[in-house]
């Protein structure tokens, strides 16, 4: 089987507490539908979890509104550290999460209405669409887009969806750029601009110069989830004027406090590995069979970019629509590249959380 990116499935959030976040996450983002939750150990990560097996619990949460979910992560052996410096434009990693919206201007005006804390006004993009950021409680930066490619409207007064992409910030664009343009097949430019922008300069140095390329992808993703994950886009930001970049999970463990992963839905792994090995990314983390989360299952690899940002990618084999009544969806005897049905999909909004 040839390797499909089905879509980005979720944004992995090391946090100090996932209750408490995924409350706030299910106000604002209406990240509302439970897939797992689980404690257990994480033998497979020990490289990244400073040479001992940790233990800790996560949470997979989705929104029927579409975009990728979340997996709330907390650490149960040790404390979630936060970084011991400002974390600022330009440093390497996932520095914010892009969430969709249908009216970002609602949006904007629900999140003040609401006490969060949004990082200076509405503003324009380089695309010319409405945009703003926010602060989770947790510092956790996300970067409201205008969002396309819904599945479900559920009226959620904040007229957002869930995970719409990413800005990654890197050393080198051009090194950088091959991974997702054509591993991850975000092939299309749909900007590469330079200079000083209006929408970063709320953000730690955001006043500096820098170089922007934003990525997405031309055809609508294939396979069993893609319908609700969406469309998504990639935005790869370098400082052109910094000289003291770090990289954001610096002396610290996966799972710290911050964005951990970037995970993409697959199909095809075997293939996945040979072409990422090919082109210089060899998988750094490999369950190789089933892995079993509890609730959901499936294998699941990790490769980093080219400043150590880790992506990682999940064959999956089961999800949970009804635990208690046994109704799971299994998937590996499906054919690669067809889409669930609606009504499945609508099916796994039966596990929303109510507050």
């Amino acid at each position: 089987m040839s390797k499909i990116i089905c879509g980005i499935q979720q944004m992995g959030v090391g946090v100090p507490d996932v209750q408490e976040i995924w409350k706030w996450y299910r106000k604002f983002f209406g990240v509302d539908v439970k897939v797992f939750e689980e404690a257990a150990e994480a033998p497979l990560m020990i490289d990244y979890t400073g040479g001992k097996v940790q233990s800790r619990t996560a949470s997979l949460a989705l929104s029927m509104e579409s975009g990728g979910g979340f997996e709330i992560w907390q650490y149960t052996s040790r404390n979630t550290e936060k970084a011991k410096f400002e974390i600022k434009l330009g440093d390497y990693g996932l520095y914010s999460c892009k969430i969709k919206s249908r009216d970002v201007k609602a949006s904007y005006d629900y999140f003040k209405k609401n006490g969060a804390d949004i990082l200076g006004e509405l503003t324009k993009a380089p695309n010319g669409e409405d945009t703003f950021f926010v602060k989770d409680p947790n510092g956790n930066l996300f970067n409201i887009v205008q969002g396309t490619g819904w599945f479900k409207d559920t009226k959620h007064p904040s007229r957002c969806g869930a995970v719409a992409g990413t800005m990654i910030g890197v050393s080198d664009i051009d090194k950088s750029i091959d991974l997702y343009q054509d591993i991850l097949g975000y092939e299309t430019i749909e900007y590469d601009v330079t200079g000083e922008f209006e929408d970063l300069a709320c953000l730690p140095e955001g006043n500096g110069q820098f170089r922007r390329v934003l990525l997405s992808h031309k055809e609508p993703r294939k396979g069993p989830f893609a319908r609700l994950l969406g469309p998504t886009k990639i935005e790869l930001i370098q400082s052109l004027d910094r000289t003291d970049c770090v990289k954001i999970f610096k002396d610290r463990f996966w799972g710290d406090w911050g964005f951990i992963h970037l995970c993409f839905d697959i199909q095809g792994m075997d293939d996945l590995q040979k072409e990422c090995e090919a082109k210089g990314y060899p998988f750094t983390v490999d369950s190789s069979n089933t892995f079993d989360m509890g609730e959901a299952g499936g294998r699941f690899s990790y490769i980093e970019d080219k400043d150590g940002a880790l992506i990682e990618f999940v064959e999956t084999h089961k999800v949970p629509v009804m635990k208690k009544l046994g109704w799971y969806i299994h998937l590996e005897k499906r054919k690669p590249g067809k889409h669930l049905p609606n009504w499945m999909l609508y099916a796994m909004g039966l596990n929303k959380i109510k507050d």
